[in-house]
């Protein structure tokens, strides 16, 4: 109930014909019901459940001895493998595994379980094993310990994975059965009012990160493996260090990109402004609770776990109840759980939530995180705010967003003021990364540094010049950035805007003026506050050249200094004439499998002769796609053609179960003498690692001439139902905002 966890079947021998084809079948609802959370109606949620089956499906084929499912066993702070480490120094760090073995045979066996841990290349670091023997029909709990010298230690700025392998075996040394996982060695303390320790050392700045959706543009939730890899990649490029998992488990996929890529994981259990007194709903709350302990306890990523239900009203004892499992889940030291500051039982939790408010400090010595800070709506029926902008509403709102998430003239939990607070608080969590669907509201969340297919906005920009550029990220050339946020156009401001993190910037305009400014790293607050030009840019200065045959000089350039040379440079150029359509892939760089499922975005531009995107055009381009692909949507959800929004038009292409080349073809929809040059980009996917089970032919039929499957649904909602809706809607958000400011 929920979809979120794992659901387990045991095909046993009895529900199985081995002289024929067995058909799974399972049904799929997301209806509307209160008996499960998150639970709250569809019609009055923030976010959409979707549906349908869009997270991996595992087929495992054991002997009858073997290595148990966590999930499936259902073993307060046991069953399958669990990996903790109980002491953690530079020169030493000891490793704790728990392996939960089960024998099915009627007759005792004699075992053997050995572990190998590996470092990155595949270098025995520290092994292992232990003989046991299993009682007939029985689980068996083997522990076991690992020393590790000198230790390489997780953490975000650096982290490193160690390759986890378990073999059993019986006495005559033949595998039965075998486990492997990554696993990071890391120590996290939250200090009270010291703030957080990692490593036995404090963080010396802000942890700073954002919430997650998983809903993708065309695709909701099913966002397959590798784009849950790209979203991590993307976040962490951004210079964010911790995401909370809003409001639900996220794929193992992302939680094993995050611990790959050094982005700590907030983990919540599903809910959101609901309760239900039937206490089933209840007990299916806690379950959810232990079931996403048991699946996420071994990753290096996880930093906090959230048991409450996401700002909901919740009976007393239930605070108390939720951290209690939680610790009984995860009984060992560095298991920390969070709760909102203002929320019933808050007292018991290891950190709570809040802004960085002076009256919020005095309350308590814990150590506070800000869960969700940066939107600013109006009023939660009409959703205006300076946070929310579009990537096609172009430079100024994009300019505004970007400074409300910095440094707003005005009172407001951001950046700056995250890092002005004192080391008691330890950092926070924006709302939100990613444009999204909603549940209640016809409009988008268009609060996202990113939009929905992860193209960047200025704020994503002004996010990536905090980084501190001596910090190693992933892929990463190196870690200076410079960005001018201004497109030269005959509406762009005149103040220039410079998102950068080098200690000193000269901007050339025109290659006549040269203007300097000089990062005072004295001060309090955002490592990096935008660098602001004022009154440099003019459209009729930019015109006088042009007209002159100047063009040349018509652009801005912007150096970047450290420790006393250029470390970086980037230049801005207007656009001229549209000439071409550039089309580019924007995977990360990472490998694509045929394997039906992997999606590639491929991004088409509309640009000059020179490369430079013409941001200002109404054009439609029509995608082609040809090999071992296929086109994600078509003309009935605008797909394809897809409309030209702030000079892009993104594209999603799924991959075959056939390895091969895929063909990408770009071009105007409408074709005309001078229309832009169409575009061509081709790629090879890869044979998928794991094998594949499937059907070459599916018996449904999920095509687009399926009946009325793209059949708008005709707007007869009843007027007065629907305004009842919005004024629960309304209640709900302020009933919670009042209690915070109380």
């Amino acid at each position: 109930y929920g979809g979120y966890l794992p659901v387990i079947a045991e095909l046993s021998p009895d529900n199985l014909f081995f002289d024929k084809e067995n058909i799974i079948a399972v049904l799929a609802d997301n209806s509307d019901d209160p008996a499960y959370p998150p639970g709250k109606p569809q019609s009055l949620l923030d976010f959409c459940y979707f549906g349908g089956i869009y997270r991996d499906v595992w087929m495992v084929a054991t002997n009858p001895v073997f290595i148990t499912d966590a999930n499936e066993e259902h073993i307060e702070a046991g069953g399958g493998v669990f990996i903790h480490t109980d002491s953690v120094s530079k020169k030493y760090a000891g490793v704790r595994i728990e392996t939960a073995i089960r024998n099915t045979l009627p007759a005792a066996k004699k075992i053997i379980l050995a572990v190998a841990l590996k470092d990155t290349n595949d270098n025995i670091v520290a092994q292992t094993e232990q003989r046991q023997t299993l009682s007939p029909s029985s689980l068996h709990t083997v522990s076991l310990r690992l020393p590790v010298k000198d230790p390489k230690l997780w953490h975000p700025d650096h982290p490193y994975l160690y390759k986890v392998y378990f073999s059993v075996k019986n006495q005559g040394g033949k595998q039965l059965d075998g486990f492997y996982c990554r696993t990071g060695l890391r120590k996290i303390e939250f200090k009270g009012k010291d703030g957080l320790y990692i490593n036995n050392e404090p963080l010396p700045d802000k942890l700073i990160g954002g919430n997650r959706h998983q809903d993708f543009a065309y695709l909701g939730n099913a966002a397959p493996n590798n784009l849950q890899w790209r979203d991590a990649k993307k976040l962490r490029d951004a210079g964010m260090r911790v995401i909370r998992a809003a409001h639900y488990p996220q794929d193992p996929a992302f939680m094993d990109a995050c611990d790959e890529l050094g982005l700590f994981v907030i983990v919540a259990t599903p809910g959101w402004q609901f309760w239900n007194k039937d206490p089933l709903f209840e007990k299916r709350v806690y379950d959810d609770i232990r079931n996403m302990v048991r699946r996420d306890r071994n990753h290096a990523s996880v930093f906090m776990w959230e048991p409450i239900l996401n700002e909901t009203h919740y009976p007393d004892y239930f605070a108390k109840n939720v951290y209690d499992i939680v610790h009984k889940e995860y009984p060992y030291p560095g298991c920390y759980a969070a709760c909102d500051m203002n929320n019933s039982g808050y007292e018991v939790f290891d950190v709570l939530y809040a802004h960085p408010l002076p009256e919020n400090l005095a309350k308590t010595d814990k150590s506070i995180f800000t869960r969700e800070w940066g939107d600013n709506v109006d009023d939660w029926n009409a959703h205006n705010s300076s946070s929310r902008a579009a990537l096609s509403w172009g430079e100024v709102p994009q300019l505004i967003q970007a400074k409300h998430y910095a440094n707003p003239d005005y009172p407001f939990t951001s950046y700056e003021t995250l890092y002005k607070a004192p080391r008691q608080v330890v950092g926070g969590c924006l709302w939100h990364p990613f444009d999204n669907q909603r549940g209640y509201h016809p409009d988008p969340f268009y609060g996202g540094i990113l939009d929905a297919f992860r193209q960047p906005k200025y704020s994503y920009e002004m996010f990536k010049s905090q980084r501190n550029p001596e910090t190693v990220i992933q892929d990463v050339e190196h870690g200076y950035t410079l960005f001018i946020a201004n497109e030269m156009t005959p509406f762009s401001p005149g103040d220039v805007t410079v998102y950068t993190n080098c200690d000193s910037v000269r901007l050339i305009v025109f290659q006549k003026d040269t203007l300097v400014q000089v990062r005072d790293r004295n001060r309090t607050g955002m490592p990096a506050p935008p660098m602001v030009f004022k009154n440099v840019y003019d459209f009729m200065q930019l015109k006088s050249l042009f007209r002159a045959g100047k063009w040349q000089q018509a652009k801005l350039v912007a150096e970047g200094f450290a420790g006393g040379k250029k470390v970086i440079t980037t230049i801005k150029m207007p656009a001229e004439r549209p000439e071409k359509i550039v089309l580019k892939l924007d995977n990360c760089d990472r490998p694509v499998y045929a394997n039906g499922s992997d999606i590639v975005v491929a991004i088409a531009g509309i640009a000059d002769k020179e490369g430079n995107i013409k941001r200002l055009n109404n054009e439609h381009i029509f995608f082609e796609v040809s090999g071992e692909g296929v086109l994600v949507g078509n003309e009935k959800i605008n797909a394809n053609p897809r409309a030209v929004e702030w000079g892009t038009a993104p594209v999603l292409v799924r991959t075959t179960n056939k390895p091969g080349r895929i063909t990408i073809k770009a071009r105007i929809s409408t074709a005309g003498l001078y229309a832009p040059q169409m575009a061509e980009i081709s790629f090879t996917t890869m044979a998928p690692p794991h094998k594949m089970l499937y059907e070459e032919s599916p018996s449904g039929n999920s095509s687009d001439t399926a009946s009325g499957l793209h059949r708008p649904r005709e707007n007869n909602v009843d007027l007065k139902m629907k305004e009842e809706l919005l004024k629960r809607v309304e209640s709900d958000q302020e009933i919670f905002e009042n209690k915070k400011k109380n």
